[in-house]
């Protein structure tokens, strides 16, 4: 019975690796046109691209290879827990709506809640903002997908009214169909993507404002900067990059705020283009889903701890914080390495501030008024030899 129960389960386990693989080399039906435009610097005509040329969207080793590991989980990573505990804040814990600005502009309240992976909560008086909103079990088409091993920070019913979203690029674990309708249905929100997304959005009923990389949109008190990152977009492989993505710089009356999103290095210049557009109060910086075999510090879409650094310290941000991590399992490392990793990194590097650091899912963080540290950089080679040393080895 064990094996044949064993048999099953493996059958079951190849059914489903094949249907993802299926969705690679079928059928242009799946395909879509997101969007129509003129030929640049980074629209090819048909497809978006990473001006460095770089592309992102390739797995190491191939599609069918990286399916199969994910699937099966037979790349040797380390072991995740099922669950991890996670105190959800109430709504007294978030910024009253009734908060009133500072009439010190500089001295405006943020208040912060991380949800989990990307999804961040920013509160300033009168706007509640909220990043690639992701509230479902799994990340990815009808069911499947990596599970959720951490419950939202807020629950959604609890959620203050949402007047602004962001939405980064359209992968299942960042554009979250069934989370943003429900949003969009409670408060109607702008919505603000890049291009080829609101097509998305639009086929389920949700208006948005989808802009191009430099371009800007007013919103209440706030304006929406959509800003270059470096990465890549499908839903179903075949529409790969017919949608941008993008990082966000939202600009505040007690400064700028700046989202990442989902981003490799890249060329890295997409940095400077953020702080160019003002002092940044609070940039939200991932550091998790960096690793695709042993060892690895960063991938070509995902920064890991050494660049996310490297990325907070040009920023010349006031304060950071560490996420898309610990959420949804997407890669190699362990469940802690991405936070631990990150400390490892700054001790390293010589830098033993708290501005930039990982927090705790569900725990409103109050940002304080923002100072001006000015860019900081240090050596990345050197602190990857000090990495490669007892204090980083030992983080699978």
């Amino acid at each position: 019975m064990g094996r044949i129960f064993s048999g099953l389960v493996w059958t079951g386990v190849w059914i489903v690796a094949m249907l993802c693989l299926a969705v690679t080399i079928v059928p242009r039906f799946l395909d879509r046109i997101y969007y129509q435009g003129v030929a640049g610097d980074h629209f090819d005509g048909a497809r978006f691209f990473n001006p460095d040329g770089e592309d992102t969207s390739r797995p190491t080793g191939g599609r069918a290879h990286y399916l199969w590991q994910q699937v099966t989980g037979t790349d040797g990573r380390p072991d995740w827990p099922v669950r991890v505990p996670v105190t959800p804040a109430k709504p007294a814990e978030l910024l009253p709506a009734a908060t009133r600005p500072a009439r010190d502009p500089a001295a405006t309240p943020m208040r912060v809640t991380w949800i989990g992976h990307a999804s961040v909560l920013v509160q300033t008086p009168g706007l509640n903002i909220l990043t690639d909103p992701m509230w479902s079990e799994r990340a990815g088409p009808f069911g499947f997908g990596p599970k959720r091993v951490a419950q939202p920070g807020i629950a959604l019913a609890d959620l203050p009214k949402i007047d602004l979203i962001l939405i980064s690029h359209n992968h299942y674990d960042h554009l979250d169909l069934s989370t943003l309708k429900r949003l969009y249905d409670r408060d109607r929100p702008a919505i603000v993507t890049s291009l080829g997304n609101d097509a998305i959005l639009r086929g389920a009923g949700m208006a948005a404002t989808a802009l191009d990389w430099r371009q800007a949109k007013r919103v209440g008190g706030a304006t929406v900067h959509v800003v270059r990152n470096h990465h890549w977009s499908s839903r179903w492989f075949v529409d790969r990059n017919r949608a941008l993505w993008s990082a966000f710089v939202v600009e505040l009356p007690g400064g700028n705020m700046f989202f990442a999103g989902d981003t490799g290095m890249g060329d890295g210049k997409w940095v400077e283009e953020a702080r160019a557009l003002g002092p940044i109060r609070l940039a939200l910086i991932p550091i998790g889903a960096f690793r695709f075999q042993p060892g690895q510090m960063a991938s070509g879409a995902h920064i890991g701890p050494v660049d996310a650094l490297d990325v907070f310290g040009r920023l010349g941000a006031s304060r950071g914080m560490a996420i898309h991590w610990g959420t949804f399992r997407l890669s190699y490392e362990g469940w802690a390495t991405p936070p631990k990793l990150l400390s490892a990194a700054k001790r390293c590097a010589g830098q033993a501030d708290r501005r930039f650091g990982a927090v705790t899912i569900g725990r409103p963080v109050d940002i304080a008024p923002m100072d001006t540290p000015g860019a900081a950089t240090f050596d990345r080679a050197a602190v990857l030899r000090c990495l490669d040393g007892p204090m980083g080895s030992a983080l699978r």
